[in-house]
């Protein structure tokens, strides 16, 4: 089995994959958050900074492009090639209204005769491999077969299916009816993504899908990032370890990153995964979140590693 680790906005960035690698190292593909072509064809600062080679040395990185017109992802594909990336994914799946508003992300697959332009256009001229990670439609489950239909047509790396419709955005059951029709009818190699937050989620899932190979894992693995680990050997999660990757983290972010305010946002971010992995993380995320100062966030972190247990059983997002 490979593994993925899907791109979050404003969380797994190069900052984080880094520190990700440095402790667990057992994620065979990250991908990035997505970068959004713009009209000067340049790359944003977040973005520039998440690709840079010297950024990931070590690390196997799928840079994530955002648009619907074509031009823009052929464009910004070269860009990356020069960057020695042979591989670019592109995003069908983000669920937000902003982006579905504009036609993008999911908002896409509601538009099959433009997707359709799209996708032969990028695929007759693009310079790297593209693969294609989706969600199911954008407001019932059945559009996804016109949709694969659309993708059986061209020869993807792979296709990574969330299957849950843009309405559901992470709320509801991941579809699996569909996604066994999928398993069945798809002409291109198949990536699974949803809702793995256990070594137990993964264990019912391969005995369901022994011919899926691929996975890519997201807040499962922001929440717990020893899941990799856990199940391949059935390890236990180590809390001085996780210390260790936390300490790594939030010292990367000080170096980067100006301001107090800035540096707590991004961990505040982490430990809204984090923290469920926690006893009594109800209340320590009620006051992670209230936390102002470096100083009261460096006392609570380290009492919540001194005074709470990390569950074996834990009912993620539910």
């Amino acid at each position: 089995m490979k593994f993925y680790f899907a791109p979050l906005e404003g969380v797994t960035g190069y900052i984080y994959r880094n520190a990700h690698a440095a402790f667990f190292n057992n994620v065979d593909k990250y991908f990035t958050p997505f970068i959004s072509p713009n009209q000067h064809g340049r790359f944003s600062t977040r973005e520039l900074n998440d690709i840079l080679p010297a950024h990931n040395k070590g690390l196997i990185v799928i840079p994530q492009i955002l648009t619907n017109n074509p031009e823009d992802f052929i464009g910004t594909s070269k860009q990356l090639k020069d960057f020695g990336y042979t591989e670019i994914n592109l995003n069908l799946g983000c669920p937000s209204g902003t982006v579905v508003s504009k036609g993008k992300g999911s908002g896409f697959l509601s538009r099959k005769e433009d997707l359709d332009r799209f996708l032969d256009k990028i695929f007759t001229e693009s310079v790297t491999k593209i693969s294609v990670k989706t969600r199911i439609g954008q407001d019932e489950p059945e559009e996804f077969y016109e949709i694969l239909e659309i993708f059986n047509k061209y020869p993807m790396e792979e296709l990574i299916i969330h299957p849950r419709v843009q309405k559901d955005y992470y709320k509801n059951k991941p579809n699996m009816k569909i996604f066994k029709e999928a398993v069945a009818l798809s002409k291109n190699p198949l990536c699974y993504n949803g809702d793995v937050f256990t070594a137990n989620d993964f264990k019912a899932f391969s005995v369901d899908y022994p011919s899926i190979q691929n996975i890519m894992l997201g807040r499962g693995l922001i929440a717990n990032p020893s899941l990799i680990s856990q199940i391949n050997d059935n390890s236990v999660l180590n809390k001085n370890h996780l210390l260790q990757f936390h300490n790594r983290l939030y010292e990367d972010y000080q170096e980067v990153l100006f301001g107090e305010r800035n540096i707590l946002f991004k961990m505040k971010e982490t430990w809204f995964y984090m923290i469920h992995i926690f006893s009594n993380h109800e209340k320590y995320a009620k006051e992670i979140k209230k936390l102002k100062k470096l100083k009261d966030y460096e006392f609570l972190i380290s009492r919540l590693f001194k005074e709470q247990d990390i569950l074996e059983e834990y009912d993620l997002f539910s």
